[in-house]
């Protein structure tokens, strides 16, 4: 476009305009002259029963006739009149009206008042009327002209003059072409005609630049009357123009801050945000756009809050966002990525330091520190014809993130304030972006790490299984899960497998998976079956729960939780398990064929559905049977059916002979090709099995003689084993544990030697008392056994049985002895 005088740009399509604003014309002694077709919708009067009449006599009530003199004489002295008055409508009902007598001149010096009158009780609250109805109510200025017949001008007011500097001598006796460009003239003809032939009020919209404003473009918006006389014949065209440069730039302004709610921020990655930010602005508000971020910010890492007058040199810089509507400028050294060092005199470090926007309406690239220190950037600035400049630092809790650059070249319009404005809530919008998306990460980042550390750093199976696993964190949009597994080594070379998942992500899922693993890790110490051993872990999530309702800004430490525990046992290839709303596992046997057990559900942890116990189930599995544990995140996705996920995995795990660490990898591989949504955890066990050659046991009755005859099997056995170092040991430790047995129990004992990783020594007994270490006084002539037992074993306890208990120790043999 060329900046001229009157160079306007007219809407493609002029629209009707509702007939709530009616004009009528009135000479000096207030007779009307011309009348419109919108006055005869308001109050009533056709053309024939109003023009040739005072106007006074028509449309004033009696009552208000007698003021109707001094109020003319108002008019004339002030040259116009605006307020509330009283109409009389045609059927005889008052309506209260808003009223504008604007002043006209002629070509010698005569006068005639325009009368443009509102309902204002007929407007619906959200309905504004268009431009010129707005300007009636809110008393703006107004551009009046009147044109007759053949479309020259016989009538102006004061105010068009101003609008488009056009003297009022100048237009009299002209046309259009006196006024405005041809381009604009031929289009506006065909509207005047069509008004004067219908008689309807049209609107016409077109941009220019005023002379008082040159350097700013402005919108109008011009409404067309067909003024008529009594005969109901067309007199003329009266056009009212309005500046609406506040009101399109406003609606400007929403769309574009509409749409950068929708299309910036739309991912959590900042070098996506600041693309988003550029692409938003070009060509909505500049030409040209470069977004670059503080160089740890794309790291995730958050700058040190640095605003204020402090020196120093400058922070390097990464750029983010690139836009142009030139493909030109795409291809000068400006590509994403690279690394910015701005010049510590620049406006770009002023910003950076300082917080504060950058406006140079007039771009000025000859001289000054940045264009010497970068003189090939800056004669790169000055090929692209960039002449307007807009710098925008991006803050968020005082940090300043980066800045957003944004230039005009092929728009001849200079940025002015409400440009930079306007700059300055897109930068906003995309601050806010980028400061959750950094928040997030370092949640994330937290929340992963605290779950990599809670979870087992190397799972180790001992004599019962082999064991290898995988974890997988939700992607960046979900957030890292609460899943969690372990692998807990038990008593008689027995093991714990565990698998769980709390509901929900983040560092708080975290947290309470950590506090759930620990409390089954305490509870297997107490080696509890697995349904009670549930059973307790369902009570301590609810006291958890419960501890939380009494603070009301807590959120529950547990809003529902999985799990599944199991128990192995190497000697009778038994596996017990029970699950707490938990998916059950895959069995695959030696030969590939895959099963899923039927295990009852159990209702997930926390929920208050106690009164449903869990249940326990026993498999025979013969060795080399592969147990599968896994999250729901492994086998659901949105799309997919866990069946579907299920059969899927179960394909994948159905290869005899291959390794476990193969199998994971080939399980992790099922996952589509999307990053998942929720944590993804698997843990293989593959049982073993030990020989009869390594566990001894024997039946003892419920005799003392029977002590000493236990010590000789236990000390026969070790010499067998090829273990007589342990000898005295054992034989202190078998002598206490079936002397409490006997004593304390009422039932016949079973002394159990098994030898694995360690050697276990087990004495069952009928009796259901747990023993504990007590502290005997100097005269008690029992009590110490127990103590005895402790300082022999690498550790001890008991765990309860069908028919009573089960107390052991274990020590360890001798090639592991001097690790101790």
């Amino acid at each position: 476009m060329t900046n001229t005088d009157h160079t306007l740009l007219a809407e493609p399509v002029s629209r009707p305009e509702p007939p709530d604003a009616a004009i009528a014309m009135i000479d000096a002694e207030g007779v009307v002259v011309g009348w419109t077709h919108a006055a005869q919708q308001l109050v009533g009067y056709a053309a024939g029963e109003v023009v040739g009449r005072s106007v006074v006599q028509v449309l004033q009530p009696p009552e208000d006739a007698r003021r109707a003199a001094a109020f003319a004489e108002r008019c004339r002295a002030r040259g116009g009149w605006s307020g509330t008055v009283a109409i009389r409508h045609r059927d005889g009902r008052t309506l209260r009206m808003a009223l504008r007598v604007s002043l006209l001149r002629g070509q010698d010096a005569d006068t005639r008042w325009l009368v443009s009158v509102t309902d204002i009780g007929s407007l619906s609250p959200g309905a504004t009327g268009g431009p010129v109805r707005e300007s009636l109510l809110a008393r703006a200025p107004i551009g009046i002209v009147v044109y007759d017949v053949q479309l020259r001008c016989v009538w102006v007011n004061d105010a068009m003059e101003r609008h488009d500097g056009v003297p009022r001598h100048r237009r009299f006796g002209g046309g259009l072409k006196d006024s405005l460009p041809a381009v604009e003239v031929e289009a506006l003809k065909v509207v005047m005609r069509q008004v004067l032939e219908s008689g309807t009020t049209t609107t016409h919209e077109y941009r220019a630049w005023p002379p008082a404003d040159r350097p700013r473009e402005h919108a109008f918006s011009a409404s067309f009357f067909c003024l008529q006389g009594a005969d109901d014949t067309p007199l003329g065209v009266c056009s009212m123009t309005v500046d609406v440069t506040g009101n399109r730039r406003a609606r400007e302004r929403l769309a574009i801050l509409s749409e950068a709610g929708t299309h910036i921020g739309s991912t959590l990655d900042v070098m996506r945000t600041g693309q988003e930010l550029a692409e938003l602005a070009v060509p909505l508000l500049a030409d040209h756009a470069l977004v670059d971020l503080v160089e740890s910010v794309p790291f995730i890492v958050e700058p040190a809050a640095r605003t204020g007058p402090a020196g120093g040199r400058p922070q390097l810089m990464r750029r983010a966002g690139l836009a142009s509507v030139d493909l030109g400028v795409l291809e000068l050294p400006w590509a994403r990525e690279e690394v910015i060092r701005p010049h510590p005199e620049s406006p770009f470090a002023a910003a950076m330091r300082t917080g504060r926007s950058y406006l140079e309406p007039v771009l000025d690239t000859r001289a000054g520190p940045w264009v010497d220190h970068d003189p090939v950037r800056a004669q790169k600035v000055r090929d692209s014809g960039v002449h307007s400049l807009m710098v925008v630092p991006i803050r968020a809790r005082r940090c300043v993130l980066g800045l957003a650059l944004f230039g005009r070249s092929t728009e001849q319009t200079p940025f002015q304030e409400d440009d930079l404005l306007l700059a300055e809530e897109l930068v906003t919008r995309a601050a806010l972006c980028l400061d959750n998306a950094l928040q997030y990460a370092r949640e994330r980042t937290a929340a992963l790490t605290l779950q990599r550390d809670l979870l087992p750093h190397r799972v180790e199976g001992g004599a019962a299984v082999e064991v290898a696993s995988r974890y997988v964190p939700a992607d960046m949009d979900y957030g890292v899960g609460g899943d969690w597994f372990d692998v807990i080594e038990l008593s008689g070379a027995r093991v714990a497998l565990v698998v769980g998942d709390v509901v929900g992500h983040g560092i708080n899922a975290a947290a309470t998976m950590g506090r759930l693993r620990t409390a089954v890790r305490t509870l297997s110490d107490l080696d509890l079956p697995p349904d009670e051993l549930l059973t307790h872990l369902d009570d301590t999530v609810r006291r958890l729960n419960d501890e939380d309702a009494d603070d009301s800004d807590k959120v529950p430490a547990v809003v529902g939780a999985t799990c599944l525990y199991a128990v192995y046992d190497p000697v009778t290839r038994r596996c017990t398990l029970a699950r707490a709303g938990h998916p059950p596992p895959l069995v695959v046997d030696a030969q590939g064929s895959v099963t899923l057990p039927d295990l009852p559900s159990g209702a997930p942890l926390g929920l208050g559905l106690g009164l449903v116990p869990f249940e326990s189930v026993e498999l025979d599995l013969p060795e080399g049977s592969v147990l599968a544990f896994f999250s729901d995140g492994l086998v659901e996705s949105r799309d997919e059916d866990i069946d579907v996920g299920l059969r899927r995995l179960g394909s994948a795990l159905a290869q005899p002979g291959v390794s476990l660490e193969d199998l994971c990898s080939r399980a992790m591989e099922t996952l589509s090709a999307q990053t998942p949504a929720d944590d993804v955890t698997l843990l293989l066990a593959r049982t073993r099995a030990l020989q009869p050659a390594q566990v001894a046991s024997w039946d003892l009755p419920n005799e003392l003689v029977t002590v000493p005859a236990a010590r000789q099997l236990a000390t026969r056995q070790l010499r067998q084993w090829g273990l007589e170092a342990l000898e005295t040991p054992v034989e202190s430790i078998v002598s206490e544990l079936v002397t409490n047995a006997i004593r304390h129990g009422n039932g016949s004992s079973r002394l159990r030697l098994i030898q694995h990783r360690v050697l276990t020594c087990e004495v069952s007994d009928t009796g259901t008392g747990r023993p504990r270490l007590r502290h005997p006084s100097p005269l008690d002539e029992h009590g110490r056994g127990l103590h005895l037992v402790a300082r022999l074993s690498r550790r001890w306890g008991s765990r309860s049985a069908a028919d009573g208990k089960v107390v052991w120790a274990e020590q360890d043999l001798p090639s592991r002895a001097g690790g101790l």
